[in-house]
C-alpha cells in the first residue's frame, strides 16, 4: 500500500486488532469493578482505539480527550504541545489514557505528571502499541496491545502526515 511517498506492508490484522481490544478491555473490567474510571483519549491518532475499547467496557465511566502534538510527518520532534485541554476535574479520580502508541514515552510522561499535579487518585495507560526499543523515559504501561519493533506504521487511527487513519489494519513501512 502507498501512502504519499512511502509504502507500506501489513503488520497487524484486524482481527488481531479487535481480539487484542476485547482482551484488554476484560482486563480493564476485571480491575476496575465498583469503580467508576475517567478514561481520556489522546487525540488524534487513539480516536479509532478508544471508540472499540470503550465498546467492550461494561463498567460506569466516563470518556474525555486531550489533543496533543509531538509529531512531524515520520519522526517525533521531542517537544509535546498541548492544543486542547481537560476540562473535567480529575481530582481524587481513576484516570485510566487512552494513548495509540508509545515510542519515546515523552508524550506519556508530560500528560502523567500533568495529572499527578492535578489530583489524580491513580493513573494508568493502556495503549495499544508499545515500541520498547524507542522508549528513552521509563514510564509503567499498564496494559499494552503489541509490543511492536521502533519502524513507522500506520492504520487504525495511526497516520503518516494525516493520511492513513481510516484503515482497519495496522501497517509497516517497507524497508
Amino acid at each position: 500500500m502507498k501512502i504519499k511517498d512511502k509504502n507500506f506492508v501489513p503488520f497487524i490484522s484486524a482481527e488481531e486488532i479487535n481480539d487484542r481490544v476485547a482482551k484488554l478491555a476484560k482486563q480493564i473490567n476485571k480491575d476496575y469493578k465498583g469503580k467508576t474510571p475517567l478514561f481520556i483519549a489522546i487525540l488524534n491518532g487513539s480516536f479509532i482505539f478508544a471508540s472499540d475499547l470503550l465498546k467492550e467496557i461494561n463498567l460506569d465511566c466516563e470518556i474525555s480527550f486531550i489533543k496533543l502534538s509531538s509529531y512531524t510527518e515520520m519522526a517525533s520532534t521531542g517537544n509535546v504541545k498541548e492544543l486542547i485541554g481537560i476540562n473535567e476535574n480529575i481530582f481524587n479520580r481513576d484516570v485510566v489514557i487512552i494513548e495509540d502508541i508509545v515510542d519515546t514515552g515523552n508524550t506519556m510522561k508530560g500528560v502523567m505528571g500533568e495529572f499527578k499535579e492535578r489530583g489524580a487518585k491513580t493513573i494508568e495507560i493502556v495503549s495499544l502499541l508499545v515500541k520498547p526499543e524507542a522508549l528513552v523515559n521509563a514510564i509503567d504501561i499498564k496494559y499494552v496491545g503489541f509490543e511492536i519493533p521502533d519502524k513507522f506504521v500506520v492504520g487504525y487511527g495511526l497516520d503518516y502526515d494525516g493520511l492513513g487513519r481510516n484503515k482497519k489494519a495496522i501497517y509497516q513501512i517497507k524497508s
